[in-house]
């Protein structure tokens, strides 16, 4: 089967929708036993889906759009994203464009995981509390993506809903793993985090998304169940290793850690990194970030870490667990001075007229800062994946996952000596 590449994901068959959070309580599907290692994953959604997308293109776009029946209208699933439903919707190639309008969109559609947590933090609040700052970081969430992309730094926004949104189709593919580490790639990567870091965003300029984040995420996890064999072995496994009282040990460890605060990405994976069409063999200006879900205030070191972590998990498979580990990838020491300083070189406006000596002091002091923060990735996107591996509709080996963040997080607590 040939695949293509929109808005940096592949256009292979996903899995339908089905889960939403409601006033912070899960309404989760049950698990089977079979632990379905060769699904065969549908082009199209479910009718019910394609009747919403349809209306939704119908109401927000312009054009030709008005006027599009529902048996022309175009629909396929988009295989890859982890948090969320991707679609691409189109106008056929029969019906001619009135004007301006986009003959492509991208229908995201929020993923439980989202709805639930992406309050920015608070992690004690009420149900209801939590219900509707869920449903206000949505909203923060799409004013983020709107401003983006009127700064020419995102996608464009075509129309907000509070399931999800329509988004701009851009002509690209998304970066594979392997492709993170090479230099040229790696410098525009830096030179783009440290422009998100630069900006001024009007949130909260506090960094409670992380552990906050984080808080929240255990708290769910503690009451979760599990009914597939595989899974209870694998969760059962987890919870001897006391996650409560190491996630205490990792905030005292981090808030010994300097690291600046700044507006993040937090999901900075080759994923949401695209290489743009006709742009393929530029030196520079090929790359776009998208997808802002997880983006807040936070410290530099999770972000730049993060996007480390990220070197060694490959999510371009097509049987489960849809993942591969190559902990091998990791960046050297030497692959971690290059980005830090194409970084420094962009955020700090200074950086360029320091000595050798002095700009090398300010890489190496990044070194402990950052892999410390990776701690802090693994930690996270481990306790994600538990809660998905319960409510998630996406076809992915999400407890395969925790299992290989939290073996990472351990091996490297071990060789950082904390």
């Amino acid at each position: 089967m040939k695949t293509k590449f929109i808005n940096g994901v592949s256009s292979s068959p996903s899995m339908s929708l089905g889960l939403l959070v409601t006033e912070n309580s899960l309404e989760v599907q049950p698990n089977t036993e079979n632990d379905c290692k060769d699904i065969i994953r549908p082009d199209e959604p479910d009718q019910q889906t394609k009747h919403k997308a349809y209306l939704w293109c119908k109401e927000f776009l312009h054009g030709a759009w008005k006027s599009l029946t529902e048996d022309e209208f175009k629909i396929t699933i988009i295989r890859g994203g982890l948090s969320n439903m991707l679609f691409l919707c189109a106008l056929p190639d029969q019906i001619s464009s009135d004007g301006d309008e986009p003959r492509n969109v991208l229908l995201r559609i929020y993923g439980a995981i989202l709805q639930m947590s992406c309050n920015k933090g608070e992690p004690s609040q009420s149900n209801k509390e939590n219900h509707f700052q869920g449903a206000e970081a949505m909203v923060l969430e799409s004013v983020m993506f709107a401003i983006l992309a009127e700064r020419e730094l995102g996608p464009k926004l075509y129309g907000i809903f509070p399931q999800g949104r329509l988004e701009q189709f851009v002509p690209s593919r998304k970066l594979d793993t392997e492709e993170l580490s090479i230099p040229s790639v790696s410098a525009e990567i830096a030179e783009k985090v440290a422009k998100f870091h630069g900006m001024r965003m009007p949130f909260n300029k506090e960094p409670k998304w992380l552990f906050g984040t984080m808080d929240k995420y255990m708290n769910q996890v503690l009451s979760l169940t599990f009914t597939r064999e595989s899974h209870i072995r694998m969760f059962t496994k987890l919870m001897s290793c006391n996650l409560p009282q190491e996630i205490e040990g990792l905030k005292n460890l981090l808030e010994a850690t300097h690291s600046p605060v700044v507006f993040c990405h937090n999901d900075c994976q080759g994923g949401n990194i695209l290489l743009l069409n006709g742009r393929e063999d530029s030196d520079r200006q090929k790359l776009m970030l998208i997808d802002f879900e997880y983006s807040s205030y936070n410290y530099r070191g999770f972000d730049i870490g993060n996007h480390f972590c990220e070197w060694m998990y490959d999510y371009n498979h097509d049987k489960h667990p849809f993942f591969k580990v190559h902990t091998k990838n990791y960046p050297t020491k030497a692959q971690q001075l290059h980005f830090y300083g194409q970084y420094l070189s962009e955020f700090d406006k200074g950086f360029d007229n320091l000595s050798s000596a002095d700009q090398l002091k300010l890489k190496e002091k990044m070194v402990e800062e950052v892999n410390r923060f990776a701690l802090a990735s693994h930690f996270f996107w481990g306790l994600w994946a538990v809660i998905q591996a319960r409510i998630s509709a996406i076809e992915f080996g999400y407890m395969e996952y925790a299992m290989a963040r939290f073996d990472a997080f351990y091996d490297l607590k071990k060789k950082l000596g904390v």
